[in-house]
């Protein structure tokens, strides 16, 4: 899941960009409204979590410029003005959830996960595919009833990979997917990882690499 999290307190937005990270989420920040348009035009997000009162662009005009695309992101309102009033009004606008600050951090977890499922052509919360079961909210995977021990770069690389099946991804892909706009697009971080997640998923393989083309997750008993 890839999320853009538009917070002009940089305190705030590295606590959150880091929380996020740490569970399995690529995490662009913006700390205006400016640049938090600027990166809605050079990246997919499956979610926005956006304080209200940001300077350049403010969080309202943002928040409809949004909801305006074909293929937008959901919105997550994240702002001090917690009254009911303020959240009728920002729902309005077109955003898709509000959480007032100050706020628990893993309901602001689960409400993003619910947020990527409502958007239109999410797939359901429990990923299948050749003898694998990701589920997404509760961070368990599994291959033929055998629980994985995946690191948290391992499991959201597969989960990538499971959303996109039975379609391949580049290296590109993943590394928007997966990393973030930091990523280092000359780095071998996604060969390793693939590596040690092929290790852990076992035999037969399940991962498939072509050359120029990418990674996909193919099932040996369905292509033999």
């Amino acid at each position: 899941m890839r999320i853009l999290v538009v917070e002009d307190a940089r305190p705030l937005a590295e606590i959150l960009a880091e929380g996020l990270r740490d569970q399995g989420m690529a995490v662009d920040v913006a700390h205006d409204g400016l640049a938090a348009a600027a990166k809605l035009d050079l990246n997919a997000y499956d979610v926005v979590v956006l304080d209200r009162d940001v300077p350049g662009i403010h969080g309202d005009v943002l928040c409809q410029m949004i909801t305006e695309r074909d293929d937008r992101a959901m919105v997550l309102m994240l702002t001090a003005a917690g009254s009911p009033g303020d959240r009728v009004s920002g729902l309005t606008l077109g955003a898709d959830d509000y959480l007032a600050k100050p706020f628990h951090f893993p309901e602001l977890v689960l409400r993003l996960h619910a947020l990527a499922r409502r958007r239109p052509f999410a797939r359901a919360r429990t990923l299948r595919a050749a003898g694998i079961e990701l589920d997404p909210v509760r961070r368990t995977a599994t291959r033929d009833n055998r629980r994985l021990d995946l690191s948290v770069k391992e499991f959201a690389l597969l989960e990538a990979l499971l959303r996109a099946g039975p379609g391949f991804l580049s290296t590109e892909d993943l590394l928007e997917q997966v990393w973030d706009e930091n990523a280092d697009p000359f780095t071998n971080t996604v060969t390793v990882t693939i590596g040690r997640l092929r290790r852990k998923l076992g035999s037969p393989s399940i991962i498939t690499t072509t050359p120029g083309v990418g990674y996909r997750i193919a099932d040996p008993a369905a292509e033999a």
